[in-house]
């Protein structure tokens, strides 16, 4: 009797939860429909009721993570058309934060990367328009023009007291995703830069890999993740593999069951156990984390440099009834230690920070690169 008495109450509790919830639920919307009536009434200017609705969704969806965000039917159908050939970009991966437009990298040898823009950076202005209340793809779409023409971007940035503006011209957008050399006097250090995890990635990198292992005297390697803002799942596990025998690569977690997997690594680390240094920066984000944090987990790799972005969740885009859609995040990643890499990134093993107005990736006042390298000779 007291098992139906209590299967009873719990039966209640969770319809009374329910029927609360919704109640609840339909008084927001009703009091939605107020301040729409109020605005649409007392306003002192007249409103275009669409776009303000736009804005409502739009809001909705960004209060979610930096990384949602409502896209109109126009802006839905321009993002899907096929525009090679006629629009160019800056060449920088931008997200959200606090409803500014915040640069997560600029990519390297992209207009945006020389004119001088840094990860970091926040987007005040684009051209004479102010960016605060846009959504990220209506930022998107300010940036995006024909080719040869240029655009004014103001920049905020940490420590710089008056904003900074940059003329950039647009270009078509071609990321060749892996450069690679020997370094170092005794030319011993194979030196890996992985701007992207595009489609080719790992093929790319497994031919610079196999190349330098034929050279006896390479006893290392250091790969540059700085300003790589990502790209696709698949690569960061296939290249995270080269280096690792066995153990978790990554998981991810969603709520629904599709979108929780874990992924491992197979046998056959293909540089043999040779000490790897990995270079990380605060443009250095998702699959790029998820590598330097598999290795790190792993105690495979050196981390160095400063601390990752901290984007470590899946995005999809669904198309929705009116011909706009939305970009959703689905699950997250996890590090195999269990850490989400969201909003906190990959820590350093070594903190170095970037030095001198002058610093450029992969030059003679690149001072993480140059600790890497003495690292190895020391």
């Amino acid at each position: 009797m007291k098992k139906i008495i209590l299967s009873f109450i719990v039966i209640f509790n969770l319809i009374f939860c329910s029927v609360f919830a919704k109640n609840d639920l339909y008084e927001k919307i009703d009091l939605f429909g107020e301040v729409i009536e109020n605005i649409k009434k007392d306003y002192v200017d007249d409103v275009n009721q669409s776009e303000m609705m736009d804005s409502a969704i739009n809001g909705v969806l960004q209060s979610l993570d930096p990384y949602s965000a409502y896209m109109s039917p126009e802006l839905f159908k321009e993002m899907q058309t096929d525009t090679r050939g006629e629009f160019g970009g800056l060449g920088i991966e931008i997200g959200m934060e606090a409803g500014v437009v915040k640069v997560i990298s600029p990519i390297d040898d992209t207009p945006a990367e020389k004119a001088g823009i840094k990860a970091g950076d926040y987007i005040v202005k684009i051209g004479k328009e102010q960016v605060q209340g846009k959504s990220l793809m209506e930022a998107v779409k300010l940036m995006r023009g024909p080719i040869g023409t240029s655009i004014n971007l103001t920049i905020r940035r940490k420590n710089v007291k008056k904003p900074l503006e940059f003329k950039i011209t647009r270009k078509i957008i071609e990321v060749r995703s892996v450069s690679s050399e020997i370094i170092s006097k005794d030319k011993n250090i194979g030196y890996v830069r992985l701007k992207s995890f595009n489609e080719n990635s790992d093929s790319q990198f497994l031919k610079s890999i196999k190349k330098f292992e034929k050279n006896i005297k390479i006893k290392g390697y250091i790969i540059d993740l700085r300003n790589n803002p990502g790209g696709l799942l698949t690569q960061a596990i296939n290249i995270t593999d080269f280096f690792l025998n066995d153990g978790e690569i990554v998981s991810t977690k969603g709520r629904k069951v599709s979108e929780t997997r874990k992924f491992f690594a197979r046998k056959g680390d293909e540089v043999k156990g040779k000490p790897v240094i990995v270079l990380i920066n605060n443009g250095s984000a998702s699959a790029s984390e998820i590598f330097a944090g598999a290795l790190k987990d792993h105690k495979r790799a050196i981390i160095l440099g400063e601390n990752s972005y901290g984007k470590g969740s899946v995005q999809s885009i669904i198309p929705l009834k009116n011909g706009g859609g939305m970009r959703l995040t689905i699950s997250k990643y996890y590090l195999p230690s269990g850490k989400s890499i969201s909003e906190v990134g990959v820590t350093p093993d070594i903190l170095v920070e970037e030095t001198g107005d002058e610093f450029k990736i992969n030059s003679d006042n690149d001072n993480q690169l140059n600790y890497a390298i003495n690292l190895f000779n020391s």
